[in-house]
């Protein structure tokens, strides 16, 4: 039974890929730091850890063949106690210190759509686009170029790495749940009264995990791998959630510039609940950019088929309404 070891497993891509590696046979060994719920009930090793600490990346990753390097810190704010930067970048690190020292054969890195620069807006986005690493793109996004440099550091000392890059995930499996959960599940409860002009390409956690597997089997080293979804502006996709939930979707869509202008007091009104701000201005830059992706290299090369959004919907609902998350 071949070895395997994932970063970022109680996390949502995380919880999906340790299914697929248990249902495929793999022997799992699952680093976790705090939060297992994502892995309760699965027969795998669940080695206590964090990517900021290298001597327990060496005994989580103990006669692994193959590293899923998932970890990361999602933010759509300013990194400003620089926790972004260490896990993704310095974390990396880390991770490719570890895998080299304990003789891992390949590591699959998992990046975010966000390493590409957004710029052309109106080209397709294909793994040849240039890098987000301008001073005026988000913290996030040059978190994310600086961690896939890191990765591919690690070939030239004998590691095979491949990266894959995910759009806007969504799926079940969702245990903390995560901010596009946390958006599916405003839907349904009907605390968004009016949703902003713009979308994302959303895929299934599901296929970004069939995809990650995929990657450490077919993908070249030092590549990159598009793993994008389907295209759906914001108001298509709450009226999407609304033929499966029966709930009527947002009756308003506002204007980008008019959610601008109302930056400052998103901003306050988190501050007041304790809560982030329901938007951000990185937020609202996310939802205009990267309108059009290309996952063929993907198809081509791996054979990634993204499912229908429709039916990620509907599972995913279906997967909250199980566990009572409202």
């Amino acid at each position: 039974m071949t070895r395997v070891a994932l970063t970022g497993a109680s996390g949502h891509v995380g919880a999906n890929l340790a299914r697929l590696l248990i249902e495929k046979q793999f022997d799992v060994a699952a680093l976790v730091n705090r939060d297992t719920r994502a892995l309760d009930g699965l027969p795998c090793r669940r080695p206590n850890g964090s990517v900021l600490n290298p001597e327990s990346l060496r005994a989580a990753f103990a006669g692994a063949e193959i590293v899923y390097h998932l970890a990361a810190i999602i933010i759509l704010t300013r990194d400003r106690d620089g926790i972004a930067w260490r896990t993704n970048v310095d974390g990396t690190r880390n991770v490719v210190d570890a895998c080299i020292a304990c003789g891992v054969r390949r590591m699959v890195h998992c990046s975010s759509i966000h390493a590409f620069s957004p710029y052309p807006a109106d080209e397709v986005v294909t793994e040849t686009r240039a890098l987000a690493d301008g001073p005026d793109l988000p913290d996030y996004d040059r978190s994310k170029v600086a961690g896939e440099l890191e990765a591919l550091k690690g070939i030239d000392r004998g590691l095979d790495v491949v990266i894959v890059n995910p759009t806007a995930v969504v799926g079940p499996n969702d245990f903390k749940p995560s901010p596009m959960g946390k958006l599916l599940l405003d839907l349904k409860a009907r605390r968004m009264p009016a949703v902003v002009r713009g979308g994302f390409n959303w895929v299934d956690a599901r296929d970004v995990s069939i995809g990650a597997e995929a990657a450490s089997r077919m993908g070249r080293s030092g590549e990159r791998y598009l793993l994008a979804g389907h295209h759906r502006s914001l108001l298509q996709l709450a009226r999407m959630a609304s033929e499966v939930t029966g709930v009527p979707p947002p009756r308003f869509q506002t204007p980008v510039w008019m959610a601008t202008l109302a930056l400052p007091f998103a901003v306050f009104a988190g501050k007041l609940s304790g809560k982030p701000a329901k938007f951000t201005r990185d937020a609202l830059r996310a939802i205009t950019h990267h309108q059009r992706v290309s996952h063929e290299k993907a198809a081509r090369e791996l054979g990634y088929a993204p499912r229908q959004l429709h039916e990620t919907l509907a599972d995913t609902y279906r997967w909250f309404a199980e566990r009572g998350t409202s």
